[in-house]
C-alpha cells in the first residue's frame, strides 16, 4: 500500500474545464470523417442542448449513452484516435476556461497532482488532458476487439463510478483525499466531490448549489473561454491508454501567456456569486 502523503486536484472536464461537451465538440469532425450520418449530427445537437441547459436527467443520460454505445459499434479506433488529433485545436482550444486553467497551474505550482475526470471516453479525454497539462485521467473505456470499438462499455465514469475510480486512483498514487480537491458543474458529479476534503461546485444550478451549501462547499464561477495556442503537431506521438492508442500533446504553453494566476480555494477562501 502507498503511503498517503500525496495531494490532488480532480477537475470534471464537460462545463467545468471546457465550456461545452467534449463529445459534442467533436460530432462534426465525426461526420466529415464518415463516422456518422448527418441525423447522428442533428441528435448530438440536441442532446447537447439538453446538457447546456441543464435539462437532462438521469432517464435521459442513460438513454444518450445507450445511444451512443450504439453509435460507435464498429468505429476504427484509429480512425477516432486520427480525428481527435487533427481537430483537437478547432474544436477544444477556443472554449477552454480561462479560470480553470489558472486553477490548473496554481494546483501544479503547489506540488499537486492534476486529474481530468469524464464519462467521455479515453479516446476524447485522453488528448484534452494531455493538453492541460494534467498527470493523469479517469475516464470512460469502451472495449475494443480487432481495433473496432463492440459497443461494450467495459467502465462508464458517471455518478457513483467517478468516485470509485477516484478512490482507487487515489490508493494507487497515494493521494490524500481529505487534502485533495474536487471540482464539478454536476450534481450527478456528488460523490466526487464528497470524497475529498476541499470541494467546489463550478458554475451549478440551483440543485447543485443547494447541495454545495449544505455541504460546505465552495461555489465558483467560470465565465471567460480562452483560445489555447498550443501549437499541436501532427508528429506528436501516441498515447497508449486501457489499450488503445489515444493522442498524447505535449504542451502547455498558453498558461504562461495568461495574466493573472487564481490562487487555490482553500475553505477559507470560499467564492459565492450573487
Amino acid at each position: 500500500m502507498v503511503t498517503q502523503t500525496r495531494t490532488a486536484a480532480f477537475f470534471d472536464l464537460d462545463k467545468t474545464i471546457i465550456a461545452t461537451s467534449s463529445a459534442a465538440a467533436f460530432s462534426r469532425p465525426f461526420f466529415a470523417g464518415g463516422l456518422i450520418s448527418r441525423a447522428d449530427v442533428i441528435r448530438s445537437a440536441y442532446a447537447h442542448f439538453l446538457f447546456m441547459a441543464g435539462g437532462a436527467d438521469a432517464d435521459q443520460t442513460e438513454r444518450l449513452r445507450a445511444h451512443l454505445s450504439s453509435l460507435v459499434t464498429g468505429w476504427d479506433v484509429e480512425t477516432v484516435s486520427r480525428i481527435v488529433a487533427e481537430t483537437l485545436h478547432d474544436h477544444i482550444d477556443p472554449v477552454v476556461y480561462a479560470e480553470a486553467v489558472e486553477l490548473i497551474e496554481a494546483h501544479h505550482e503547489r506540488g499537486h497532482d492534476v486529474v481530468v475526470v469524464s464519462a467521455s471516453g479515453s479516446e476524447l479525454v485522453e488528448p484534452i488532458a494531455a493538453v492541460l497539462g494534467a498527470d493523469h485521467t479517469i475516464s470512460s473505456r469502451m472495449e475494443v476487439v480487432d481495433g473496432l470499438f463492440t459497443g461494450q462499455i467495459d467502465f462508464y465514469a458517471y455518478g457513483e463510478n467517478k468516485a470509485v475510480a477516484l478512490r482507487e486512483l487515489a490508493e494507487r498514487e497515494g493521494y490524500d483525499l481529505a487534502a485533495s480537491y474536487a471540482y464539478s458543474d454536476s450534481v450527478t458529479d456528488a460523490p466526487m466531490l464528497a470524497a475529498v476534503g476541499h470541494a467546489a461546485a463550478v458554475n451549478p444550478d440551483r440543485t447543485l448549489r443547494r447541495l454545495a451549501e449544505e455541504s460546505g462547499w465552495d461555489v465558483l464561477t467560470f465565465s471567460r473561454p480562452v483560445a489555447l495556442r498550443t501549437g499541436l503537431s501532427a508528429a506528436t506521438p501516441l498515447l497508449a491508454a486501457a489499450g488503445v492508442a489515444a493522442v498524447a500533446v505535449v504542451a502547455w504553453l498558453v498558461v504562461r501567456g495568461l495574466r493573472r494566476r487564481r490562487a487555490v480555494p482553500g475553505p477559507q477562501d470560499r467564492v459565492r456569486t450573487p
